[in-house]
């Protein structure tokens, strides 16, 4: 008997304000590949602000990926990968600087809320440096939660931190 392999389609957003920050994305991408995630598609990369401290900038990069891991189970593997691309356990602050950082932002149009994992990540309308790279791949996905594109979502959001394609755009925003 065969059994059919689910497989789900994932936004991830990689960020890093440490060291050689372009790095720790490369790495990321590649430690997920190795770790037999197919990636589908991926975003220029946006240098922004530190949002909600003061901190270096950061570099972020949206991803799209096909895998047949469970939510928890990419989890798990996304927080291996923060680890070893030296990333330290949460202290009581809020937001702090990271060499790597990995948010599951949607998993195929489901809702998740629980004790490890909340998707749509909570804060996406809120963050520019979010937006930005979400637009450029997915404009007219729409938010399971919100029920709104993620172009009205950018049209709609407040931050007005910097947000800066760090490769030349050839298409306008």
């Amino acid at each position: 008997m065969f059994h059919k392999t689910i497989s789900n389609k994932v936004v991830l957003l990689l960020g890093s304000n440490m060291e050689i920050r372009t790095e720790h994305l490369s790495f990321a991408i590649n430690e997920l590949k190795n770790s037999g995630i197919k990636i589908t598609n991926i975003s220029k990369l946006y240098e922004s602000e530190a949002w909600g401290f003061e901190a270096e900038n950061f570099i972020n990069q949206v991803i799209i990926i096909n895998t047949s891991l469970t939510p928890i189970q990419l989890l798990n593997l996304t927080q291996k990968i923060e680890k070893k691309a030296g990333r330290l356990p949460k202290t009581k602050a809020s937001y702090e600087s990271r060499p790597l950082d990995i948010d599951i932002l949607f998993v195929n149009e489901q809702i998740i809320d629980n004790d490890r994992l909340i998707v749509p990540h909570p804060k996406i309308h809120e963050r520019l440096f979010t937006l930005k790279p979400l637009n450029e791949l997915i404009p007219e996905y729409k938010h399971p939660v919100l029920q709104k594109t993620i172009k009205e979502l950018k049209k709609r959001c407040t931050d007005n931190g910097f947000v800066i394609p760090l490769e030349k755009d050839t298409k306008k925003e």
